[in-house]
Parts: structure tokens; sequence; C-alpha cells
């Protein structure tokens, strides 16, 4: 019994115990929390606003020239039912709107947007675009 103290004072033995967080130690946490939360928020806001900019090329540059058939492969240029390569690239934006509502590319009919966005579909890793496109696949919270 030598051991215990009979009058200890339980909120004083709590600020001192370090593994009873304190009431201020609680509060400062918080206050840490909210900054990292309000720091954080802008910049996911950024980051996809940049997805929303990024360009994905058709066809990427190290093809172009080439042309994209109805499926969306790469065929040599003046293929015979195949599309001449865009002139410019396509903004995030543009393909994530053409995928999910069926509209079409800008500066595009519907059956070159066609042929365009399964192009885009089966980019792959290494391939111009390919990151700005695996980004707009990602889910945004």
């Amino acid at each position: 019994m030598d051991d215990i103290e009979l009058n200890q004072d339980p909120v004083a033995t709590a600020e001192t115990d370090t593994s009873v967080p304190s009431r201020r130690r609680v509060l400062a946490l918080g206050a840490v929390t909210a900054g990292m939360v309000v720091s954080i928020r802008p910049a996911l806001a950024q980051t996809a606003g940049s997805v929303l900019n990024c360009e994905i090329p058709v066809p990427d540059p190290g093809r172009a020239g080439s042309y994209i058939d109805a499926n969306g492969g790469v065929v040599p240029a003046r293929t015979k039912g195949a599309f001449p390569p865009s002139t410019r690239a396509f903004k995030g934006e543009e393909v994530k709107r053409a995928m999910a509502s069926g509209s079409t590319l800008p500066g595009t009919d519907s059956d070159r947007s066609r042929a365009y966005v399964k192009y885009i579909r089966r980019l792959q890793r290494g391939q111009g675009g390919f990151t700005c496109f695996a980004s707009l696949q990602m889910p945004r919270g």
C-alpha cells in the first residue's frame, strides 16, 4: 500500500499522464487538423482543375501523321476508311464529356469522334496522353 497515494487529483494525473490526452492537447490537435483540411482542399481543387485542362493528342506524338481507324487503332496515313489525326490535342474536360455523354469531340463528326474516343480508351502507359486519360478515370470526392 506504500505505492498508492490516497489523495491523488484525477485531473492533475490526466494532465501529467502522457497516455491520456489533456483537453488542451486535444484542442491543439483539432486546430492543427482543421488547418490541414483547409490547406488540402484547395490543393485537391487545383488538381481536379489541372486534370480537366490536361491534354490528349490523337494520335500520340510518337505516331504523329498516322490515321485512326473506326476501332481506335493506329494505321498508316491515308488508309481507306480511317480518319486523319486531330489537328490539336483534346482537353481532359472535352474527353471526359464525350466519354460520359456520347457527345462529339470538338471539331469532329460523330464517326470520327467515336474512333478518337476508342483510341483514347486504348491508351497505355508510355503513350502521350495516357497520364491525362488515367487521371480522368480516378473518382473525385
